[in-house]
Parts: structure tokens; sequence; C-alpha cells
């Protein structure tokens, strides 16, 4: 055992789970690629002052759960908490939104940090993948990222998960809102950070997760009674292309996110079976951010879906996901020459495609066997003395235990077609 441990928070992702954790990766990121999304990769960690800017002064992420360090020399720096200021950033840097085509369609995977309580489905280092579609004001567009995670979620089996739905209305109809829903929260019997946050950003007064204060924010004012009628219509729409497309979800009139960047369109996804994190990603629409990290106005929409959260998803549903074999074929030498000869024949394997292992470190037979039934893999090839004078290696069926001869320059079309 390593004196060493992973930091407090974070885990390693170990094989065979990680498969699972790549399979889902896989499973987000193909209905993106299929819908003109390009993948884009950014540093992991920014200027603080981005994240402060973007994701806003007020929220928890920016005051409590952000890594910031000073560089020697003397940057602020933050590990990146969320990915869409990053990517937002380095659309706006390489000119993306100048080469024409808008909307800008990216999408990403990575990990992202941040100093919370550790419990389960919440650590300090998560990964996610993502979608932004940068520069056009379009409810398809909306609709398009909701359908597509929606899309996602289906393709890996998950059937009890939930869209909860809003409008957080624009910068027309929000700032009375504002004005009606802090007038409210001053009434209310809160302690001093509350009322403080309240007097910021009133909004996420509303997404406190204490009984105490939802249990008084039972007459708040909802945003949907005070949205303008651009607002409403474009919200409409965006129901109605959701609905057409057979997705379904629910109207929720309380939903905000914890993210100070977003207008109109926001959204969730939720899964009962993960206890008190119940969200396994979400997003909306942000159409002010380009403006506060000093861009032009480009107005855009996205969502970010958390792998780990959508992992312990499948677990609460007990759904396994089909996963390839990582070995078909297990090489087993006995003997020097053997192992000259067998270990070419692995080569020659996997430039044609098949999965092959091979049996390192000289061991004998029944050891060699043992691992390659520990391996996963359908066939093993055996390799002896006797069977080089014969110009044949054993193949035998893992499955079956049936044992058969094979001409040594016909075991690589046997294979292959055997395992089609």
């Amino acid at each position: 055992m390593s004196t060493f441990k992973a930091p407090k928070g974070t885990y390693d992702l170990l094989p065979p789970d990680s498969a699972t954790y790549l399979a889902v990766r896989e499973a987000i990121a193909a209905p993106l690629r299929g819908s003109g999304y390009g993948y884009i990769e950014t540093p992991g960690f920014e200027s603080v002052e981005l994240f402060a800017r973007g994701v806003g002064e007020s929220t928890d992420i920016v005051t409590k759960e952000m890594y910031a360090f000073e560089t020697k020399g003397g940057d602020r720096l933050a590990l990146r908490p969320e990915g869409t200021a990053s990517v937002l950033r380095a659309a706006l840097e390489a000119n993306l939104h100048k080469a024409g085509n808008l909307p800008v369609k990216l999408w990403y995977s990575g990990s992202y940090y941040r100093y919370e309580r550790p419990q389960k489905g919440r650590y300090r280092h998560f990964s996610q993948v993502g979608a932004e579609a940068i520069g056009a004001e379009d409810p398809a567009l909306d609709a398009e990222l909701i359908i597509l995670a929606d899309q996602a979620y289906r393709s890996l089996g998950l059937l009890n998960f939930r869209i909860l739905l809003n409008s957080l209305g624009d910068k027309e109809c929000r700032p009375v809102y504002r004005e009606a829903l802090q007038t409210f929260l001053r009434g209310l019997d809160l302690d001093e950070d509350t009322l403080r946050r309240a007097e910021i950003n009133p909004l996420r007064v509303l997404d406190d997760k204490r009984e105490s204060v939802q249990k008084q924010l039972g007459d708040a004012p909802l945003l949907r009674d005070y949205l303008c009628d651009a607002c409403k219509a474009y919200h409409e729409e965006v129901r109605e292309l959701v609905t057409a497309a057979g997705v379904v979800f629910e109207d929720d009139p309380k939903l905000v996110r914890g993210l100070d960047y977003y207008t109109r369109t926001t959204f969730e996804f939720v899964h009962d079976g993960l206890g008190s994190q119940s969200a396994v990603g979400g997003g909306g629409r942000y159409d002010g951010l380009s403006e506060m990290i000093g861009g032009p106005a480009l107005p855009s929409v996205g969502w970010a879906l958390g792998v780990d959260r959508t992992v312990l998803a499948l677990e609460a549903e007990g759904v396994e996901l089909e996963l390839p074999a990582t070995t078909s074929v297990f090489a087993v030498p006995l003997g020097d020459e053997a192992r000259r000869v067998l270990f070419a024949k692995v080569t020659e394997m996997r430039k044609n495609g098949v999965a092959a292992d091979f049996a390192y470190g000289g061991k004998g037979l029944k050891a060699a066997m043992k691992a390659a039934n520990r391996s996963g893999a359908r066939y093993a090839l055996i390799l002896g003395e006797r069977d080089i004078e014969q110009g044949v290696v054993q193949l035998k069926d893992l499955e079956s235990g049936e044992q058969t001869a094979v001409g040594m320059n016909e075991i690589v079309a046997e294979l292959e077609s055997r395992l089609g």
C-alpha cells in the first residue's frame, strides 16, 4: 500500500468500473456529434476574474467553492468550477463568432473542481460532458439541446429521470420580478447571510435547500407571473417544440440554477433514485454572459450533464450497460520459441482489429489459463513445442471448453469470422 491517498472528496477511476464512465461519456457525446457540435478543450484553470464575472460574485461557487491560487508571476487563477465561461472565453478569443456560421456549436468533456462538503454524488472533482450553442436567439436551439440530452439518457437505458423546465425572463421583465421577490423576502424570518444574498441575488434564495427557508417560501411571487410578452411567447415555443418531439417535461416555476448568467429558458434533469443530490445535469440560456466577460452580444444556450451522477442514476435503476469485452483472445505460449511465434501472431491480430492479450512473465500453463479466464476473453490460443512442429495452434473456446487445432496461417481469419 502507498503512503499516499487520493485527496479528500476525490476518487480514482479504475477498471473495470472506468469502462462504464467511458461508455456514458460516449453516449452523451454521440447525439451532439450527429447534430453539428464540434469538440473543444480548454485549460483546467482560468483567471479568477472570468468566473467571478461569468458565474457571478454572489454565487456559492465563487464565494465558497472555487480553488483559487496565485501563480509565481502574480496571476490570480482558479481551477475551473464549470465549463460554460471557459468555452465562451475560448470561442471569443479565437473569433469563432466571426467565422460566418452562427450559432457556433461546441461540445466538451472534462474534470471540474469545487471545494464542497463531500457526500455521495457530490465530489470535489467531478466529470461532465457539456454542450454550448453560441450566438443565436432561437427557441428551436433551446429545444434541440433539451431533446439531445433526453436522447443521450434514453440511449443509455435510463427511464426514471425527469426534466424540469422554467423561464427566468430577460433584462426587461426580470428586474420587476426581482423587486417583488426582494420585498417578499424582507418580510421573512431569515438569517443575516440569507438576507444579504436576497439583496445581491434574490433568486438564489429560492434555491436554498434548507427546510426552514423552504417552508417560508410557499407564497413567494412566481417569475412566470411577471414574464413580459416576448419571454412568454419564447418560452411557449420552446415548450411546443420539445413536446412535439415526444419529450416529456414538467413545468417548475421555482426552478433557478446556481449560476447568475441564466436568462429565459432554464432546465434541470433530475433522478429520484439519487437522494438529496438528485440533479444529474442541467442548463439554460445565457444571453448576457458574453458581454459580462467583455465580448459582443452573443445570445447562447447550453447544458452540462454529470458523468458521475449519470453513473449513479444507472446504478439506481439497475441498468447494466452492454460493454464490449476489452479482450477477445488471450494467448498462452509454452516455451521460448512459442513465445516468439505467438507474440508475432498477437501483433498481427491487433492490426486486424482483434482485441488480444498475452500471458506475460513466463507463466506456466495453469497460471496462464487462470489469467485467460480472468481477462474476460472468449478464446484462448495455446502454443506448445509439438504444435510448432505441426504448424498449428490450439484454439480453446473459454465458454464451452471446446478445443480445436487450427493451422497457424489460418488462425487470424478463423478468429475474425468467429468474433464477427
